[in-house]
């Protein structure tokens, strides 16, 4: 059976980018880049506005302000174009020109579902949102993890992540600083149906 994980970076008031701000907000450390670089292999979930971006990155296709995909950043892709890719989409069409991505119409919940009883393995979404929110309200995520970056983007965050989410209780699993300055956080999260202090509760 496999495992579930919604992988999220943020900065610490919890948006997953901000405007003006270059990829990790720029702060990306040597530590926290070679364990990236030791993940297990694993299958990647998304929806359909982050395979096109992430598949935009992966051709070559820079974002506005942005000349050139660092040495590092080009390895990431690298790494990303080899892994296995499903998309959940009704606007994409087939066949996907990113390598090693499947692109699947049925609700995603109900596909996600499926795939955890049927294969082995590792699941983790990357970015999507509203994919994490649904696959979350619906009891399917084993392992919740969040990056933070030491960065408060008030003025200029961009995609709240928790906006429209459950209450979630979480209980740590593990834990970790990268380069001083980056904190990794792991839970395995339960949706709540209501406060745990509610009467009757």
């Amino acid at each position: 059976m496999s495992e579930l994980l919604v992988d999220f970076i943020t900065s610490l008031d919890g948006y997953a980018s901000g405007e003006g701000w270059p990829g990790l907000w720029g702060l990306e450390g040597p530590e926290y880049l070679a364990w990236l670089g030791e993940q297990p292999e694993v299958t990647y979930l998304m929806g359909a506005n982050t395979y096109r971006l992430m598949s935009g990155f992966a051709a070559g296709e820079m974002s506005a302000g942005k000349d050139e995909l660092r040495l590092d950043e080009e390895v990431s892709f690298d790494e990303l174009t080899q892994a296995s890719k499903v998309v959940f989409s009704t606007s994409l069409d087939e066949p996907l020109t990113w390598a090693n991505s499947t692109l699947v119409r049925d609700d995603p919940v109900e596909a996600v579902r499926a795939m955890k009883g049927r294969d082995s393995g590792l699941l983790s979404t990357i970015g999507s949102l509203k994919l994490c929110r649904s696959l979350l309200r619906a009891g399917l995520v084993d392992r919740f993890r969040v990056v933070m970056f030491p960065v408060i983007t008030g003025a200029t965050g961009a995609e709240r992540i928790y906006d429209g989410y459950p209450d979630v209780a979480l209980a740590m699993t593990g834990h970790r600083t990268f380069d001083d300055s980056i904190q990794l956080v792991e839970y395995r999260p339960r949706v709540l149906d209501h406060p745990p202090l509610h009467p009757g509760g």
